[in-house]
């Protein structure tokens, strides 16, 4: 047997060298954990490992393979967010009262990816209930950018996009509420896609101890993929998206819409690069200026702030409140009570983020359905500039990666060319393919001149997840603008894939 370079090759490429033959999944796999247990004790990407298992599962791989079994993944290691259900390991979303709890049954995506070969060896770091932008809590201690150990690597799935960028797995599982998937992709230099609304199940991916319920959690939160490359994505997606099995054969079948265009001179590109609520630093800016003269230049038509756009205040102060109304279900009584009373106070005329998130939390039914209303006004108002563009881009974040800030949340403050701004308006340019149940793909774009990773986020019309995918694979294709770190340098892609 071959062996495969360590630290970057990606998924795609490794089912492949599994498939021929080239790499056993055993031996794969003794490399992977070996990278893991050298490397990850300053990372801290995955707390929760399952390495012997994995060991079997491995074997079992390459028994498969050698009678001929054809699996999309077969043989592969991967891991999964910590928040996924996965039967025998614990799931505690970062919380102390949960340590101990362990699920019966897997979450329908892992099972999905079980039975497309995968061989889960852990789960990866999050924050204390998936509530932050960084990856911290009193199980697993903290998780650290791989480029800038004294950085986040972002949250929720901020595990999940570290342990991609610093080698250790080409495939992960994540999920997204409030930017969960895209934001550690941008921080951390590597791809996620969040797919349309209700594409994959969230079945086993509630909160601990919940019954596995085959009704979603909400209309905000969706499960995805994330990886190194485009192409990984849709291989990932291929996988998990579908109806639950349980309402399979029963109303709908799914037949996803190819990506529009296969070149990337064919697309239509709407730039969206300021926001009204919320400051964009520099460096952001000049890297999304950087790509659209690329892009130009290569042919695309590009244009930027088309008139048609929605308003983009109004979509963040809709998000702001639908989303703190589905929080307020969770919190004690008396929180909710102290929230209501502080809605009062607020002036009419308060029409900031916070009040949005006062609001949200004491919102009453009459209030929510007229949030409800407001949004499909918006969506469709959104949906519109699909008969112009074929896909957005927009930022991610209005930073790059920020230094670790474990510090009160509710008081925290994020710096944005040297004016402070409230942490909570970095929601601005996520809460767009959340409220409208959009599929966006986050692919980095280049380095700031810190040397962190810059992406964008690639959002398309409703269940066209693969236009938006091919879009980032042919960024991909065209400018070769992947880059990775390791703990001690920073290697290319390109150089690090087995050809």
């Amino acid at each position: 047997m071959t062996s495969i370079k360590l630290p970057y090759p990606n998924a795609a490429d490794l089912v492949a060298a599994l498939a021929n033959k080239q790499i056993s999944s055993v031996d794969l796999l003794e490399q992977t954990i070996s990278h893991i247990e050298q490397s990850d004790k300053t990372i801290n990407a995955i707390p929760v490992r399952d390495f012997e298992r994995a060991r079997k599962q491995a074997k079992a791989a390459d028994a498969a393979i050698a009678e001929g079994k054809q699996l999309p993944l077969l043989g592969l290691p991967m891991t999964v967010k910590e928040s996924f259900n996965v039967a025998g390991l614990p799931t505690t979303w970062g919380n102390p009262h949960y340590k101990n709890w362990h699920p019966q049954e897997d979450a329908l995506a892992v099972t999905r990816l079980k039975n497309a070969g995968a061989i889960i060896i852990g789960k990866t770091n999050v924050p204390f209930m998936l509530q932050d932008w960084q990856s911290y809590n009193d199980i697993y201690g903290t998780t650290n950018n791989p480029w800038d150990l004294k950085r986040t690597s972002g949250g929720s799935s901020g595990g999940a996009a570290a342990a991609l960028a610093a080698g250790f797995v080409s495939l992960e599982l994540g999920s997204d509420f409030a930017g969960s998937l895209r934001v550690p992709s941008h921080y951390c230099g590597v791809l996620a896609h969040k797919p349309s609304i209700h594409l994959v199940p969230m079945r086993g991916a509630g909160p601990p101890t919940a019954p596995p319920s085959p009704n979603p959690i909400s209309d905000l939160i969706v499960a995805g993929p994330m990886a190194r490359t485009a192409r990984d994505l849709a291989l990932a997606l291929d996988v998990l998206a579908g109806p639950d099995e349980l309402w399979d054969g029963k109303g709908y079948t799914l037949s996803l819409r190819p990506a529009r265009f296969n070149k990337i001179n064919q697309y239509r590109v709407l730039v969206l690069d300021t926001h009204p609520l919320c400051p964009t630093a520099a460096t952001i800016n000049n890297s999304i200026d950087s790509l659209i003269d690329r892009l130009t230049k290569v042919g695309v038509t590009v244009t930027r702030n088309h008139q048609s756009t929605p308003d983009l205040a109004e979509i963040t102060r809709n998000y702001m409140t639908l989303f703190t109304a589905f929080l307020s279900g969770s919190i004690p009584l008396e929180e909710y009570l102290k929230a209501e009373s502080s809605a009062k106070t607020l002036l009419q005329n308060d029409i900031s983020i916070s009040a949005c998130l006062e609001r949200g939390l004491a919102l009453t039914h009459r209030d929510w359905l007229f949030a409800t209303r407001t949004r499909g006004q918006l969506r469709q108002q959104w949906r519109n500039l699909y008969n112009e563009f074929d896909v957005v881009i927009c930022p991610v974040m209005p930073t790059p990666a920020f230094l670790h800030d474990h510090s009160d949340s509710e008081k925290r403050q994020i710096e944005i060319d040297g004016v402070l701004v409230p942490f909570t308006n970095q929601f601005v340019w996520n809460s767009i393919a959340t409220l409208f149940g959009l599929p966006a793909t986050a692919a980095p774009i280049g380095l700031s001149e810190e040397g962190l990773p810059i992406g964008v986020q690639i959002i398309g019309d409703y269940l066209e997840d693969y236009t938006t995918i091919k879009f980032a694979e042919l960024l991909e294709g065209e400018f070769g603008m992947l880059t990775l770190p390791t703990t001690d340098q920073k290697l290319s892609f390109s150089a690090c894939q087995d050809k």
